[in-house]
């Protein structure tokens, strides 16, 4: 159902056909008495709408205040506790409200009495609040009887003009009274103090902005009503929340939502690395975005550090142990050192100053409350009495053209008076003049008003005034002063005509009033602008050294640090190592099966216990008949030399082999009967072009070739490193920096040793056969070579 037809004045479809002919009244029902249920409920539910949708929820474009809102204001004016009176306690306040004007219970006018008096929920608070109304951590205000209230000096925006015609006043909920319908806004306060409402159907979520910028904003559209809204973002830029920030969202999603009313803005803290002395530091957070505390930052710390059971479960799940090990690596403590100076100030020291302080500061962001959305929903009643979302220029240009009826209306009201009193002093100034006949007519009369206005064609207004006047009044200094009051009010008089009667002047006067507003009221912003990357937790659990165990059956364990005792492992019964690879937690671990495909293991999801580990295939799908073949580890940009025994290979990165799903990715192409052979790790920043690759045929051929005509790629067969004959197969492939190469062989006899050889001999292109090696060797390794990176 559209929120705007419940305005209209039928009825809105329900979305159902009607019947053909109404259902036939009961026959003992009474004439106009009776009406079909759903008919019934439906006027009942659109009343009740109605209700809530304009009498509660939603904020008015021309004001910007909810009905309770308004009332509070009025009440409180009318009670005299401006700016500058003795406030009063809030109880008498509350007691006023809903004795004259809000029908409804003490604890929800009480409620949007504290929110109004929040400099932390509101950008320009409306109410001044004596006593406990609450923290930014979520404390409740004191009860009613113990805090005072008065209006602040802002409010004057609000009320200053109530008095001089420029609203319509409407009767209260019983008639005794009368309350106004809107107040005459001097600023469009729902764009400065925002609101937040949920209705039926609808809500709203309006940003605060700040006041010198949306006053820049509206006097750009009164001198161009043309411009757009990426004009008027050069004077708004986006919002500007009591308690700052950064707003990192960029100028276009923030466009967006000006342009459509509806999207969110990124906020994050801000906060400072001050240093301390022997090379320490820390990060002192001084502003947090809307919606976060102190407290509930801290909360969110302790959650990450000392989490909870989740329900159901028996013990943490791998993710909240890998956050906890993160958190404890990184935070040393963290204190709340808020105080009336500095309303925010939370305290986080590391636990190592060798820790990177944006990678700090970047993680704690990613947990916490330190960074969050903020939505727009630019939802609010219009001048036409209906709600509707909308954007920026359609808001500044209905509160403009409410702007103008309210100066429209207040200077025919002043007219009116100027008017009025203008007359009144020229009936004066007549009995001035003619006193003495004046007093003799009075004198004489037993009627004077008839006869003075008879006589001197004097109004009955006038002649009224002439017979309530003092004698005093007719001395000659008065005169004087009659005469220069009469001058000022007549050239007032045109002055007001001429503003009424010309566009322009008019403009030109709520022009000079917003800008004398603006110098009065306005202030420098708060929340920084500033587009960033929102802060994403890409490592999420402590960086440690750590060694992947693979078995030959296929069991993968983990074991803390490197340089393990493997004379120490244990292994089920005919099972044995096959595989060692000592990495970082950060890291990944990638397994190659026999079939070439690749799958991405965490080295915090495999079991770092006594045992045997657990099988890979219940960390990753393994496809149908695949065994783990290799396994490797290293940073993202570590690039390896892949092959298979079918003498094909090529050079890829760490990152080509990584992927987000447990069934893997397809990364090197196998024949029939090949395998996946050792892969070689390239060291970091190694040129290729120096170095040899050595590969080994199991007939016990070597070939060496530079290791610069290799083909670097994503995944695929690669090129042809060796070229083998019928039934052989490359063993072994190694990259060599010198002359010479260390190969771990195999004798006829079974005999395991080291052999150094020349590789003069068996330099050729790639794709030769290469040469024999002196001895028919089963080559397994060839080195020495340089390992990746662990520090």
């Amino acid at each position: 159902m559209n929120s705007n037809d419940l305005f209209d004045d039928a009825l809105p479809a329900t979305g159902m056909q009607p019947p053909v002919t109404p259902p036939a009244p009961p026959a003992d029902a009474q004439s106009g008495d009776w009406i079909p249920l759903d008919q019934y409920a439906e006027r009942a539910y659109l009343e009740y709408a109605m209700s809530v949708v304009k009498g509660r929820a939603l904020p008015e474009v021309a004001d910007g205040q909810k009905p309770v809102q308004r009332r509070i204001l009025y009440a409180m004016r009318d009670m005299g506790l401006v700016h500058g009176a003795k406030p009063v306690k809030s109880a008498r306040v509350v007691g006023e409200i809903l004795g004259k004007y809000h029908p409804h219970g003490d604890s929800s006018a009480y409620e949007a009495l504290v929110r109004m008096a929040q400099d932390f929920t509101l950008r320009y608070p409306l109410i001044d609040g004596q006593g406990n109304f609450g923290s930014r951590d979520g404390d409740g205000a004191a009860a009613m009887r113990y805090t005072e209230a008065r209006l602040t000096p802002i409010a004057e925006l609000l009320l200053g003009e109530i008095d001089m015609g420029t609203v319509d006043f409407q009767p209260n909920y019983d008639g005794a009274f009368e309350e106004p319908a809107l107040l005459p806004a001097r600023l469009p306060m729902v764009l400065l103090n925002g609101a937040s409402g949920i209705a039926v159907g609808m809500a709203t979520e309006i940003p605060p902005h700040n006041l010198t910028e949306v006053a820049r904003g509206c006097l750009a559209l009164l001198a161009n009503p043309e411009l757009t809204t990426r004009q008027l973002m050069d004077y708004i830029p986006g919002p500007d929340f009591p308690g700052g920030g950064q707003i990192i969202t960029p100028f276009d999603d923030i466009l967006a939502a000006y342009e459509g009313g509806r999207g969110s803005v990124r906020v994050r803290a801000k906060w400072e690395v001050e240093k301390l002395a022997r090379g320490q530091w820390r990060v002192i957070v001084s502003e947090l975005p809307p919606g976060s505390s102190a407290q509930k930052v801290l909360a969110e710390i302790e959650e990450a550090t000392n989490p909870k059971l989740k329900t159901g479960k028996k013990a943490l799940t791998q993710e909240q142990q890998n956050l906890k090990s993160l958190m404890l690596s990184l935070l040393d403590r963290v204190r709340d050192e808020s105080d009336s100076q500095n309303p925010v100030r939370l305290v986080f020291e590391p636990k190592s100053s060798r820790q990177d302080p944006d990678e700090f500061i970047n993680i704690l962001l990613a947990q916490t409350s330190l960074e969050g959305n903020a939505s727009m929903n630019l939802v609010m009643i219009g001048l036409d009495g209906r709600p509707a979302q909308k954007g920026l220029k359609a808001i500044l240009s209905e509160w403009i053209a409410f702007r103008r009826s309210t100066v429209t209306r207040r200077l025919k009201h002043r007219l009116g008076q100027v008017e009025k009193r203008i007359h009144i002093l020229e009936g004066r100034m007549i009995a001035f003049i003619h006193i003495d006949e004046v007093i003799r007519v009075i004198r004489e009369s037993d009627e004077p008003k008839p006869d003075l206005m008879k006589a001197f064609g004097l109004s009955e207004a006038q002649a009224e005034d002439i017979l309530e006047i003092r004698l005093r009044q007719l001395a000659r200094l008065e005169g004087f002063k009659l005469e220069k009051e009469l001058s000022e009010l007549r050239e007032e008089r045109e002055g007001l005509r001429h503003v009424l009667d010309t566009p322009d002047a008019l403009t030109r006067l709520i022009r000079d009033e917003i800008m004398a507003d603006t110098a009065k009221y306005g202030d420098q912003r708060r929340s920084e602008i500033k587009a960033a990357e929102r802060a994403v937790l890409t490592q999420t659990i402590a960086d440690e050294p750590v060694t992947i165990i693979l078995s030959q059956k296929g069991w993968i364990r983990a074991r803390v640090g490197h340089n393990v005792d493997l004379s120490a492992l244990a292994f089920k019964d005919g099972d044995a190592l096959h595989t060692v690879v000592e990495t970082r937690t950060v890291w990944s671990v990638i397994v190659l099966d026999n079939k070439g495909r690749a799958y991405t293991i965490d080295p915090a999801d495999v079991p770092t216990g006594r045992g045997d580990g657990v099988p890979v295939a219940s960390l990753v799908d393994l496809q149908d008949g695949a065994k783990p073949a290799q396994m490797i580890s290293g940073k993202d940009e570590a690039r390896f030399v892949v092959a298979g025994s079918g003498g094909y290979g090529f050079v890829a990165k760490l990152s080509d082999m990584a992927g987000r799903v447990k069934a893997g990715k397809a990364f090197i192409t196998l024949d029939d009967g090949e395998s996946v052979i050792t892969p070689v790790a390239v060291a970091a920043h190694a040129d290729l072009t120096a170095l040899r690759l050595v590969a080994a045929a199991d007939n016990g051929r070597l070939l060496a070739f530079p290791a610069g005509e290799l083909k670097e790629m994503a995944k695929g067969r690669g090129l042809m490193l060796m070229s083998l004959e019928a039934g052989e197969s490359v063993t072994a492939i190694g990259l060599v920096k010198g002359d010479k190469a260390l190969l771990a062989t195999v004798s006829v006899r079974g005999k395991v040793a080291d052999e150094k050889l020349a590789l003069a001999e068996f330099d050729a292109k790639r794709g030769k056969k290469g040469k024999l090696m002196p001895k028919k060797w089963t080559v397994s390794a060839i080195g020495d070579l340089p390992s990746v990176e662990t520090d």
